[in-house]
């Protein structure tokens, strides 16, 4: 597993800001995640982020879309400018060398789940036309708030299905999400059955990332709050969701508060680390036992 963090500083300053937190990967947004500017990045500063991450070590870079992304919104302009922003974010991944770019379906905003299909479709259909052999699109499973889309395997699957199961389109799966929408991804058993109703429905071979927040609310409740490691009501239950068998070569990337609030530091990583070692301990002895 590939442990990391979402890194402030864009494409200038990410690499480094990962390397202080000892990060496996990183996430970084391509420009301001709340603001629909879309900047040029010049040559050298892309090449910078290209050598910085070989030297780093890095085994997985991943582009955040913006937040203001909705590609099922019924609203022209807005639809409009969400995939130009897709287009731009995907542009620079590729360009940085980055593997996937990670993205909100978005909200049907009370149009019904038909009418936010018709939209984010062809949307699809035409963002994927920007991936290639080194870069994915992932589908992030959501909270299940209002008429946002991919709050379950059933959505998602359905997503891949309407663009024929395009094979550079992928899912990462949010912990926090997946627990709030319901599946109690602390429990064994229950993480078992969502992960093989994932694998029946979509299959393991389009899951490209994990993200690993705790959660501030409780479960099944469709909000969408995140919790630090330790400081939220998964607590070492989230070390259950970290050692399933099937996330283990995954990149895992934090997108919490963190202490000051300003997202995950170096103590986190850390925490995250052994997080995930009690869960593989707990997961040898459960298997020992049967």
């Amino acid at each position: 597993m590939l442990f990391g963090a979402h890194v402030s500083g864009g494409v200038s300053g990410a690499v480094a800001r990962g390397a202080e937190l000892g990060c496996d990967a990183i996430q970084v947004f391509t420009q301001s995640p709340r603001m629909w500017r879309h900047p040029v990045h010049d040559a050298e500063v892309v090449e910078r982020f290209r050598q910085g991450r070989a030297e780093a070590g890095f085994g997985a870079v991943v582009c955040h879309a913006l937040y203001l992304c909705n590609l099922a919104s019924p609203d022209p302009e807005m639809y409009a400018k969400s995939v130009t922003a897709l287009r731009s974010t995907l542009e620079t991944a590729r360009a940085i060398g980055a593997e996937s770019v990670i993205f909100h379906v978005g909200s049907h905003l009370g149009a019904g789940l038909d009418a936010g299909f018709e939209r984010v479709v062809p949307a699809l259909r035409e963002l994927l036309e920007l991936t290639d052999e080194n870069l994915w699109l992932l589908l992030e499973n959501s909270a299940g708030a209002g008429g946002t889309i991919g709050r379950s395997v059933d959505e998602l699957a359905a997503l891949h299905d309407a663009v024929d199961r395009h094979p550079r389109l992928g899912v990462c799966l949010d912990s926090c999400h997946w627990f709030v929408s319901g599946v109690d991804v602390t429990k064994p058993q229950a993480l078992d059955e969502a992960v093989a109703d994932l694998d029946a429905r979509i299959g393991l071979d389009r899951l490209r990332c994990l993200h690993v927040n705790d959660s501030a609310i409780s479960l099944g409740s469709n909000r969408d709050h995140h919790a630090s490691i330790g400081g939220g009501v998964m607590g070492e239950g989230l070390g259950t969701f970290l050692a399933h068998p099937a996330f283990q070569d995954l990149p895992a990337i934090l997108e919490t508060p963190g202490p000051a609030g300003h997202g995950p530091d170096a103590e986190e990583v850390r925490r995250l680390r052994e997080l995930h070692e009690r869960g593989m301990a707990r997961a040898r002895r459960r298997r020992a036992r049967r």
